[in-house]
């Protein structure tokens, strides 16, 4: 069985429907709970009672922790997806307009503990926690690909390329946001103080 992938529904069409309705609603509310309070805060016995469930069950619906803790990351990155989908939703422009949309995403508050929680992740990759590092690494790749298909720039090549300095941009300005740095240090003009983050 794949380290992610969900035990085995019971037979019947109605009872799985079931059991995968249950697991996902599992899935947003431990979501909710590690946006709310990190990683560090994400040992069995407290994602399950973020869950209302037991940790018993918990490893009913999933192979094991690592297998939550992809989810979760799975789960919070489609939430962000979501808002940052506006990117390659309009027609396709030039990278300046795609950048100030982009900072001013990140910038938002509601966005924030999206932010925090990649935040998390980078740490922990960068300390060699192999879960992290791929499931960080496909998560940064759907990024990328989100933002280069919003560049009005013909040659496939130059188009990665301005997706990844873009890419490289935000991430700096958020790890440099969370130490403490103003937007007006950071030279960023996102229309959000940095008193909302």
């Amino acid at each position: 069985m794949k380290p992610n992938a969900p035990r085995a529904a019971p037979h019947g069409t109605l009872a799985a429907a079931k059991a995968d309705a249950r697991r996902a609603a599992i899935i947003d509310r431990l979501t909710d709970a590690v946006l709310a309070h990190g990683l560090g805060a994400a040992s069995l016995r407290p994602l399950a009672a973020a869950a209302g469930t037991s940790d018993r069950m918990l490893l009913y619906y999933f192979a094991d922790k690592d297998a939550i803790i992809a989810a979760i990351l799975t789960r919070a990155a489609a939430r962000l997806a979501g808002p940052l989908a506006q990117l390659t939703e309009a027609a396709p422009r030039s990278p300046a307009q795609v950048e100030a949309e982009l900072m001013a995403a990140i910038a938002s508050p509601e966005l924030w503990p999206s932010m925090c929680l990649w935040l998390e992740v980078a740490a922990l990759a960068a300390r060699g926690d192999a879960l992290m590092r791929r499931v960080g690494a496909e998560i940064a790749r759907g990024f990328h690909a989100q933002i280069a298909a919003s560049f009005a720039i013909e040659d496939a090549a130059a188009r990665d390329a301005a997706a990844m300095r873009l890419l490289r941009l935000a991430e700096g300005t958020i790890f440099l946001r969370s130490v403490g740095l103003s937007d007006a240090e950071l030279g960023v003009t996102s229309g959000q103080s940095e008193q909302n983050l």
